[in-house]
């Protein structure tokens, strides 16, 4: 068969990867923690380039866009958990210190309302 045959099968279309990439794109927003955004929306671009792609016929390059997307979303969701993580020690290490300083300042607005 000619590789421009009409009866030539279609490669399986890649996952786009979609899915995490919106919800790669949603955490940093949820949790205040945004430099894993850009990786959010990179995946979101690249992802949205599979269907597109593999309608048109280029299957390599819905293949690689599908690849990238899945590299984007995870770089996003390890700079997501590396964000929170430093968080959580730096709360850990400053110790009883940080927790007397949100409560003095609870109190201070508290004062300021009621005034």
């Amino acid at each position: 068969m000619e590789p421009n045959s009409p009866f030539q099968e279609k490669p399986i279309k890649p996952y786009n990867h979609m899915a995490m990439a919106i919800i790669s794109t949603v955490l940093p927003l949820i949790t205040c923690t945004f430099f894993g955004l850009v990786g959010g929306i990179t995946s979101i671009v690249f992802a949205s380039q599979v269907n597109s792609k593999y309608a048109n016929g280029d299957y390599e390059g819905a293949k690689k866009s599908a690849k990238y997307a899945k590299i984007a979303w995870i770089i996003a969701i390890v700079i997501l958990v590396g964000q929170i993580a430093f968080f959580v020690v730096t709360i850990m290490m400053s110790g009883e210190d940080f927790f007397e300083q949100i409560q003095k300042e609870i109190e201070r607005q508290q004062s300021l309302q009621n005034q």
